[in-house]
C-alpha cells in the first residue's frame, strides 16, 4: 500500500488504498462508503470526534500485516463486478426477505411501545424495494456495459457507463442513508430489555446487513465506478 497524506484525500481514498482502515472507521462510527468523499478532519469535526485518536488508531492498523485478497484496487474492474455480484449482491438477495419480515413482524409486535420500530419496518421496506431495482440494473445493465468497454472500447458501452453511474451513486446515497437512520434511532441496534428472539435476530441482521452494506457501497463509488469512469473517459 502507498503511503498518503490523510489531510489530502477522502475518507473513501484512505479505506480504498488500505482496506485495513475500514475497522477503525467502523468501530469509530464513521461512514467510509456514502460518507467517503468527506476529509477526515471534516467528518470528525461534523460528528466531534477526537482525530487525533482516529489518527493514531490508522498508524497502529497500518503496522498489522496487509491481506493480499483485499487489495481491491489492483484488481481488474471486470474481475471486481463478478466479485461484488457473487459475494455482496448474493448476500443482500438471500437477507432482504427476512429482514423485510421480521422488521414488519417487530413493528406490529411491539411498535406500541417503541414507536421508532414503526420508521425502522418504512425505512426498510423502501431500502427492500430500491436495493431489489438497484441490483438489477447494475447486473443487466452497468455491470456488461463496463465489460463491454474493456473488451471493445464501445462508445455507447461507455455512454452507459456514465448514465447509469450518476444515477446509481443517488441510489448509494438513500440506502446509506436509510441505514445511518435505522442506526440512530435504534441507538446503535441497542435491545430494549423486553425484546424477544425475533427482536433480537432482527437487530442482529440490521447490523450484519450495514457493515455489508457499507463495505458493499465502499467496492463501488470508491473503487470501481471510479475504475469505470476512466474507462469511459
Amino acid at each position: 500500500m502507498e503511503t498518503i497524506n490523510l489531510e489530502e484525500v477522502s475518507i473513501g481514498q484512505i479505506v480504498a488504498n488500505d482496506f485495513r482502515t475500514a475497522s477503525v472507521f467502523k468501530n469509530n462510527r464513521i461512514d467510509f462508503c456514502c460518507g467517503g468523499k468527506k476529509s477526515l478532519a471534516d467528518t470528525c469535526q461534523e460528528l466531534e470526534i477526537d482525530q487525533q485518536k482516529v489518527e493514531v488508531e490508522l498508524a497502529a492498523v497500518s503496522l498489522t500485516p496487509p491481506n493480499p485478497g483485499q487489495d481491491f484496487r489492483s484488481w481488474r474492474p471486470g474481475f471486481l463486478c463478478d466479485y461484488i455480484v457473487n459475494t455482496h449482491h448474493r448476500y443482500v438477495l438471500q437477507t432482504l426477505p427476512d429482514l423485510a419480515q421480521y422488521t414488519q413482524k417487530i413493528a406490529s409486535v411491539h411498535g406500541g411501545h417503541h414507536p421508532e420500530l414503526l420508521e425502522v419496518a418504512s425505512l426498510f421496506a423502501k431500502i427492500n424495494e430500491e436495493l431489489l431495482q438497484h441490483l438489477k440494473k447494475e447486473e443487466e445493465v452497468l455491470f456488461p456495459a463496463i465489460k463491454q468497454a474493456i473488451t471493445d472500447n464501445n462508445s455507447e458501452s461507455k455512454a452507459l457507463i456514465v448514465s447509469e453511474i450518476n444515477r446509481m451513486v443517488g441510489e448509494h446515497d438513500f440506502a446509506g442513508g436509510a441505514m445511518d437512520r435505522i442506526n440512530q434511532i435504534t441507538d446503535h441496534y441497542n435491545l430494549p430489555e423486553d425484546s424477544c428472539g425475533t427482536y433480537q435476530v432482527a437487530f442482529k441482521l440490521l447490523e450484519q446487513f450495514e457493515d455489508d452494506l457499507h463495505i458493499h457501497v465502499h467496492l463501488e463509488n470508491n473503487i470501481l465506478y471510479p475504475a469505470a469512469l476512466k474507462l469511459a473517459n
